[in-house]
């Protein structure tokens, strides 16, 4: 199959779920066609990258502050945040040039901030990839994040991404998202009343790079905790708090040699803030994190919220880091708990399940082991890659032997104009 993945970002080791399913795409023989917005001149390397497996990349410049203005622009009107940042009229542009230049079998758009790209897209069979429900992702927030301008940005948002992504589902011949609560969820958002067929909402679950992240041969240093993940996303900002104020004081109180490493992109005051305890260590973007998980006793990720597949947990125990997280963090996992990882909820119970890791290598080696086990069963991007090529199939005979009248995409000519 010729494929044109569309992107708001360029996929990256960071931008985990389109980086690989691009690269096994191409791996599997397909030829892949990769058009991005790129904000900076760091995701240019990420694009080599790419290119050196042997897919096509084209990038489009897109400013922060132009995103920022389309966000300000869009306040007072029906067309979630999440759409209107990445407007982008060149972007548009060079999408309907390749349309026009070159035959594709199917075209996959990439996450809320891409989907209106899908307007330019006509004729050819569309696949959305939502990744999350990120109306769910909203609902949870305002109800149970600790962090009141979280709160009160969820609840401004809610109402009108509900809607929109309630009318992607009428624009797109299949929709991906990565758990089986965010397949309910979207469903839900469906208009039963509707005359026309609406899109198939499919799990396509995320995987694992089992080759680069596999367990290293170095010594775990005995005390060591690590928390990872893009930082400036507010369900980390609320765990790694959650972590560092109210969890380590108690494993502290039992183990005073513990430390805590913070990694991740781009965290915010709150959070630098906390390195002023000499106990934890805030390192904002590394090129490499396998060395902070390769050296970590403990891998805990106390996520109070969220939607989707958690990458962070999946990565630690693909490194065979014995992982402590919550329910929040692996629903959509077929995890068992006390065989894969130790799941708990509340900070005592969190503690405690982190010291009896600390305090007892046979079960740290055992969970580790399993872990690795898990993931290689169940996590490896080879098949999952396998499988998205079977729902491009499907979305591609469904496009060529349905001929039902489909609402067509309104050209989002200005970014406070919804594209739905």
């Amino acid at each position: 199959m010729h494929i044109l993945y569309v992107t708001p970002y360029v996929p990256s080791l960071i931008r985990v779920r389109p980086y690989n399913l691009i690269r096994y795409l191409a791996r599997r023989g397909h030829q892949v066609t990769v058009l991005a917005l790129q904000s900076d001149a760091d995701e240019l390397a990420h694009a080599e990258a790419l290119r050196e497996e042997g897919v096509e990349v084209e990038t489009v410049f897109l400013p922060r502050r132009t995103s920022l203005l389309n966000c300000v622009r869009a306040l007072p009107t029906r067309t979630p945040l999440q759409a209107a940042y990445c407007w982008s009229p060149a972007m548009e542009a060079r999408l309907r040039a390749l349309m026009a230049e070159k035959q594709f079998d199917v075209v996959h758009v990439e996450h809320l901030r891409g989907a209106h790209f899908g307007a330019v897209a006509g004729g050819v069979p569309r696949v959305y990839d939502s990744v999350d429900c990120i109306t769910l992702l909203f609902d949870r927030t305002r109800h149970e994040s600790p962090r009141w301008t979280s709160r009160l940005m969820a609840q401004m948002e809610l109402g009108r991404t509900r809607r929109y992504e309630s009318r992607l589902l009428d624009m797109y011949d299949a929709v991906l998202v990565t758990s089986p609560d965010d397949k309910v969820a979207l469903e839900r958002l469906a208009n039963p009343s509707r005359r026309y067929r609406q899109a198939p909402v499919v799990v396509l679950t995320n995987g694992v790079d089992l080759d680069y992240f596999a367990p290293i041969d170095v010594p775990r240093e005995p005390e060591s905790l690590v928390f990872s993940g893009k930082m400036s996303y507010h369900a980390n900002v609320a765990a790694a708090l959650y972590l560092a104020r109210e969890i380590m004081p108690l494993v502290w109180a039992r183990r005073p040699q513990a430390t805590l490493t913070l990694v991740g992109k781009n965290p915010p005051p709150v959070i630098r803030a906390l390195a002023s305890n000499p106990r934890i260590q805030v390192t904002g973007y590394v090129p490499d994190i396998r060395p902070y998980l390769a050296r970590a006793a403990v891998s805990v990720s106390p996520i109070c919220y969220g939607v989707g597949v958690q990458n962070k947990v999946l990565e630690a125990m693909a490194m065979a880091t014995p992982v402590v997280t919550t329910p929040q963090a692996c629903g959509a996992l077929a995890v068992r708990d006390r065989e894969h990882l130790l799941i708990a909820e509340g900070a005592d119970m969190l503690a405690c399940q982190i010291e009896r890791i600390l305090a007892d290598s046979a079960l740290a080696d055992s969970l580790g082991r399993s872990g690795r086990r898990y993931v290689e069963t169940h996590h490896d991007w080879q098949a999952t890659t396998g499988r998205l090529e079977q729902i491009y199939q499907r979305a591609i005979e469904a496009f060529w032997t349905v001929r039902e009248t489909r609402p067509a995409f309104h050209r989002l000519s200005e970014p406070c104009e919804s594209p739905v």
